[in-house]
Order: C-alpha cells, then structure tokens, then sequence
C-alpha cells in the first residue's frame, strides 16, 4: 500500500491519503458492526439477569396439597379454595367439600341448616338467592356460587375455624328449575354434592305455607314476622292460628305435584299409577321386634316424632 504524503503549505498540514479498496471497507465495516452487536448483548444480558433477581426476590406459593385418606373416585369433590378477600394460613391444605340443600319452602330445610351449622367446621349460607339480582340470569348465579364455594361469600354462618365444608340452601322456585341444565353442569363440574330435602307430610307442609303467609300480614310475634323460630313459647304463639284449608281442592293441589314433576321432564300428561303395594304397613309398634326398646330410646328425645309417623 503506498505510503500517506504529507507537505506544508501556506495555511495548514495537509495529508493526502490514497483511496482505500473496497476490500477494507468491506473489513471496517464488518469490525464496526461486530463491535455495536457485542455491545448490545452485554446490554441485554444485563438487563434479563437484573430481571430475574427481581423474579427470584418474589414470593410463589406453589404447594401442592395431599389430603389423607382420600378415594380415588372422591378426588373430584375434594377442594382447595383460594379466597381473595382473606388468607387460610395453617388451612390451605385442609380439603373442602361443596354442597347446596336443594328444597321448597316449609319442608324443614331451616332446622336442617341449622343442624348442620351446629358443627364447628360448616358453613351453610342460608338462601342466598332468595335476592332476585343474584338470580337475574345464569351468569349471576355462577357468579354468586363462585364467590360462596371460594370462601369469599361472608354471613352469620362463616366460620373463622378451617372449613371442611361450606355451601348454601335453594329453593327450587329461585331460578333453580329455570336453569337447571347449566346449574347441574356446574355441580358436575365442581363436584357439588346436592342434598335434598322433601317434606313427606304434603298436608303438614300445606298448613305450615298457609300459617306463614297469614302471618307475613298478621305478624303475631310482637308485630314480628318470623318464618322460624327458636324458643317453646314463639311456636306456641304461632301455633295458634290454625288456617282453613280448601277441602274441595285439596287432591288436585296434591297431585299437582305430580303434573309439576312431568311438565319439569317435558312429558305429555298423564295419571300416574304404580302396582307396588307397601310391605311395612301400619303402625310402627308391629314392625319392630323390640319395639319397647326403640321406644324408650327415642322418646323425649328431637327423634321423638318418628314414632307416630303417618303410616
């Protein structure tokens, strides 16, 4: 390569250098843009490593929750909820089970509940769609169960000590029978269990509707309306009105029981008829060997009233 030429003039040094080939060019700029790569890597790699410190600073909880003496068909029903407006600490690895008491009005759901509340690890929430904005449509009502099967859903029931089971009472006239196909997709889903309660007595329960719709007007509890009550003397107060009932329509308000049953199935109507015949008929007392046993066990007890069941 010729060497550069450098000569004075009058105004300044000047150097005159020969053109460089393409072939340097070429090198310069490939050193140039080697050097510019290195440099932003080292940039990058700074940053990814700055940003897991950050990652590895964060606290995740991942645990993995092994309940004891778990079946493997009861897999699907046991639960690990992670509520969002509290944290379980020591409990969020006891399994909890779901489940909704499905019934109608004055079928005795309300004494069953709060048998069930007795105990110190369940939460059962009452209706909670007797509120028509909960039931609206279908979305509220996945909505609402989401909140209670989460632990999120708070009322007299919750308990402050590690939930083994939690969930509410519906009556079927509360949006139940409406969406009843998305409602039982979601108990399958969730692995719900369904409890369900039926007033055996059709006549009892008829007496006990009629007493508690006077009484929503007539509020004979100190200008009260009570549906339940918790003391002898409220219930004797209560038990004072005794409501007329329509003798001429009292078998087809029966069996329309039936026809509900058949138009839920989208069934054409029918008259229902069955051929078995009852084995263990008449009274109690001829069904049972030892039937001064039972008796004296049961007697003075809440199981009292099983002994003269209707027959």
């Amino acid at each position: 390569m010729a060497e550069d030429i450098c000569y004075l003039n009058k105004d300044a040094l000047v150097i005159k250098t020969p053109k460089k080939s393409p072939l340097v060019l070429r090198t310069v700029l490939l050193i140039f843009a080697m050097v510019c790569g290195i440099y932003i890597c080292s940039i990058c790699l700074k940053q990814i490593t700055h940003t897991k410190t950050k990652l590895l600073n964060i606290k995740v909880i991942d645990q993995s929750c092994q309940a004891d003496n778990i079946e493997q068909w009861e897999i699907p029903f046991v639960h690990y909820p992670n509520p969002v407006t509290f944290s379980r600490e020591e409990c969020a690895c006891n399994p909890v089970q779901y489940f909704a008491i499905l019934s109608m009005q004055r079928s005795g759901s309300g004494w069953f509940e709060t048998l069930l509340n007795s105990h110190i690890n369940v939460s059962s929430n009452g209706e909670i769609f007797s509120v028509k904005d909960r039931r609206i449509n279908v979305s509220s009502i996945i909505r609402t169960m989401d909140k209670v099967y989460n632990l999120d859903w708070f009322s007299s029931a919750s308990k402050n000590e590690c939930s083994a089971a939690v969930g509410f009472k519906w009556m079927l006239n509360q949006g139940l029978m409406d969406y009843h196909e998305d409602i039982v997709d979601y108990f399958n889903e969730k692995g719900v269990y369904v409890i369900f309660l039926l007033r055996r007595n059709l006549v009892r329960r008829m007496i006990s509707v009629l007493a508690n719709s006077y009484d929503r007007n007539a509020k004979l509890l100190n200008g009260t309306h009570k549906s339940h009550v918790h003391s002898p003397a409220e219930a004797e107060i209560l038990a004072k009105y005794k409501p007329r009932i329509n003798a001429t329509l009292l078998v087809p308000q029966l069996e329309q029981k039936l026809k509900d049953v058949q138009e839920f199935l989208r069934l054409p109507y029918r008259e229902l008829t069955s051929r078995q015949v009852k084995i263990h008929g008449g009274p109690l007392s001829e069904q049972v060997e030892n039937w001064s046993d039972v008796l004296q066990a049961l007697k003075g007890t809440s199981y009292e009233q099983f002994l003269h069941s209707d027959y």
